[in-house]
């Protein structure tokens, strides 16, 4: 998720407040759901699910409403989006109506995916760290090179040499060190220095 975010839904008179969160693991989702709890203390139900990217732990809660038709849906509706390290809270306050078991389901679906579209969903892409150093003539060069190919410069150093850490796509990777050895002539020095997830 780019941010925390939230949504309401009304139906048939009943308020479902989706209130959504990311979260980098198990303790965080709780102590948002605890916040959630007690921000909402006086709701009828606080239904919630998450799900956390490392060891693959999920979790969801109908709080009180018919078995299958709250924190299901929610979990369903964040896994059908593809989403890891996100909680949502969906908090119903009754309005006087019974939705049945389908309109519950949609209801409680439908909020939390108007909460997800909130809150605005990034994109995860596994990338290569990469090392580039070169001499003091070519850093023109290779500000160009970085800045026209739209690649991720994370730091540059300048020391004896510069050298410009960057963060490519695994199709970036060909082209920009082909595109780097041909500018310089063959006199940098490109290394992979490891891999990392990042958020686009």
């Amino acid at each position: 998720m780019a941010a925390a975010g939230d949504a309401l839904l009304i139906e048939k008179k009943s308020k479902f407040i989706a209130n959504v969160r990311p979260v980098c693991d198990e303790a965080a989702a709780l102590a948002f759901l605890q916040e959630m709890r007690s921000e909402y203390s006086d709701a009828t139900h606080n239904v919630y699910a998450y799900v956390i990217d490392e060891n693959n732990i999920f979790r969801y809660s109908d709080d009180g409403e018919p078995g299958g038709t709250a924190g299901m849906p929610v979990l369903d509706t964040i896994r059908k989006e593809g989403l890891v390290d996100v909680a949502v809270v969906v908090t119903r306050y009754f309005g006087g109506t019974l939705l049945g078991t389908g309109g519950l389901v949609h209801a409680y679906g439908a909020a939390c995916r108007m909460g997800l579209e909130a809150a605005g969903i990034v994109t995860r892409i596994l990338c290569n760290l990469v090392s580039v150093r070169v001499d003091y003539t070519m850093v023109g060069k290779m500000q160009y090179t970085i800045a026209s190919g739209g690649y991720i410069l994370e730091d540059t150093e300048y020391g004896n040499e510069v050298e410009f850490k960057l963060c490519l796509k695994n199709e970036e990777l060909e082209k920009f060190t082909k595109d780097v050895t041909e500018l310089t002539c063959g006199r940098a020095i490109i290394k992979q220095t490891g891999k990392r997830y990042i958020d686009i």
